[in-house]
């Protein structure tokens, strides 16, 4: 099931190069240092909603979907890990948070051209990040 931005507990994890990277996590009451950045390297982050079209299921993959995103002035396919915790026909006709401007890569042959945010807490729940309220697709994050 999707999450909103206040359903984030325990850490955000972001897939970079098919190996997550820890950025913050709440641990028994005590909150481990995150890694901090510029202000200006997270402005450089093209954060946009998008609502996704289609999701199936990628051939001879166990968990990646192949998703078709649309943004409002443009649409965009994403290849992402989450056959464990979602349907396709789930995701269909949602909106979810997206970085748009991450280098392309290939995923089982299959060019991947944004990212889905999700989070996942101490137990291994993940949800997809998505926006309390309806707003147009390819609204910008701030």
């Amino acid at each position: 099931m999707a999450g909103s931005l206040n359903d984030l507990l325990y850490f955000i994890r972001v897939r970079l190069d098919k190996k997550f990277k820890i950025l913050g996590v709440l641990m028994e009451g005590s909150l481990v240092t995150w890694m901090e950045i510029p202000f200006d390297d997270f402005m450089k982050l093209e954060l946009r909603i998008g609502k996704v079209e289609e999701a199936t299921l990628i051939p001879g993959s166990k968990n990646l979907l192949k998703l078709i995103v649309d943004f409002g002035s443009e649409k965009r396919q994403s290849v992402a890990g989450l056959l464990r915790y979602y349907k396709p026909e789930e995701l269909v006709g949602k909106k979810f948070v997206f970085i748009l401007n991450l280098q392309r890569r290939k995923l089982m042959g299959i060019e991947s051209q944004c990212m889905v945010l999700a989070a996942e807490d101490n137990e291994g729940n993940v949800i997809l990040i998505c926006p309390e309220k309806d707003i147009a697709a390819g609204s910008r994050i701030r």
